[in-house]
Formats: structure tokens, sequence, C-alpha cells
């Protein structure tokens, strides 16, 4: 099993420390496209795929009860998506500058741990995260803020970033800073459209 403790990690630099928890679908990696269209090729392309895509961000068990998807089809669906290639799942643009930033970066995902390493190791990327709490890993799902709070403890998460309310809920419950990337919400102290402009946030001039 892929080893990612802290040793593994050569991240940190002198007099400044910047610890990151991140979701992961929709954050890390645009998933999304990918599971919109396997959706669309199940129940039907009279949806349209931007409605598919907005309710799919959601989660896709709201997706699922918002089209009255059938069993069967709903395991169609997810016969489709397992069947996805980590080449099918592209990172998002400069997230990477912001991994190699920070001195520590951790995942706290609904998807299983087995996925989410293969995506990582296909792309290089285990080298940045330092821990992981998975789907598969007991904790209950978000926004119940066990899996933070146990990544938080052991690591001192400084920030959270994900793509719905539904991630950042959890640290702002333990006081973490919060941000949301493409999307609005109450419980994001800071909002990014694209991760190019992460360096121009407050957060980090107020950290330095």
């Amino acid at each position: 099993m892929l080893d990612l403790s802290y040793q593994n990690y050569t991240g940190k630099r002198q007099g400044y420390a910047l610890n990151i928890l991140w979701d992961f679908d929709g954050t890390l990696f645009d998933t999304y496209p990918a599971y919109t269209h396997a959706f669309l090729t199940v129940v039907g392309e009279h949806i349209p795929e931007k409605e598919i895509y907005q309710n799919l961000k959601v989660s896709f068990a709201h997706a699922v009860r918002y089209y009255a998807v059938s069993s069967d089809k709903e395991a169609e669906i997810k016969e489709i998506i397992k069947k996805l290639v980590p080449a099918d799942l592209k990172p998002f643009d400069q997230v990477e500058e912001i991994l190699k930033f920070a001195d520590k970066n951790v995942i706290m995902t609904h998807k299983k741990r087995a996925q989410v390493l293969d995506i990582l190791q296909h792309y290089g990327w285990e080298k940045y995260f330092v821990d992981m709490v998975a789907g598969d890993d007991g904790f209950p799902r978000k926004p119940d803020a066990a899996s933070y709070k146990y990544l938080h403890n052991k690591h001192g998460v400084d920030l959270a970033i994900g793509d719905r309310e539904l991630d950042l809920l959890p640290a702002k419950e333990l006081g973490i800073s919060t941000c949301m990337f493409q999307g609005q919400c109450k419980a994001a102290d800071y909002q990014l459209e694209n991760y190019a402009d992460f360096f121009k946030l407050d957060f980090l001039v107020t950290k330095q």
C-alpha cells in the first residue's frame, strides 16, 4: 500500500507553515464532467447537461433522487463511472502550485481510498499529501466534523478548500478558515474561481 506518511513529504519551508485540507472531486480534480457524461448516457440526452452537472455537484444521491433514477439505472451509471481511468479525470489548472507551496496537504473525501490513490499515482501527486480520510475509512459523511477533527488534531489544519458548502461546514465548526472553489456560500471565508488567484488571498498575507 502507498505510504502517505509525513516522512515521505519534503515540502517544508523555513519560518512559514500552511496546512491545507482538500476535498477531492470538483476541488483537486475536475471529475464532474466525466460523471455528468455517465449520468447523461444512462438517463437520456433530453436533460440539459448543465442541469445534471449542477445536481451532481450537490451529491450523486441528490441527482438520483431528483431525476427519480431507478436502482437498475443507478447501478448502470455507477458501472460507467467505475470504468473511468485516471486519465479521464484531470486536475484543475494551477492547483499543483498550491500543493507545492503548502507545508502539509491532507484530503477528506467520500471517494474510496483505492480510487483516490490510483488517480494520485497516475499524476505523480501522492508525494504532496501526508494524510487522507477516505469514504471507506469508517468516518461519518460530511457535514459531520469527525473526519476534519481527526485530521486537524494530527496536522493543525489552517485552511479547508472545497467546491460545496458541505465541504466547508465541518471546518467552520472547528474554527478553521475556509475557501470555496468555483462557487459561493455563507460558510466560505474566501472564494476562488481559478487557483491562479490563490496567492492573492488576504489569508496568506495575514499568515506571513
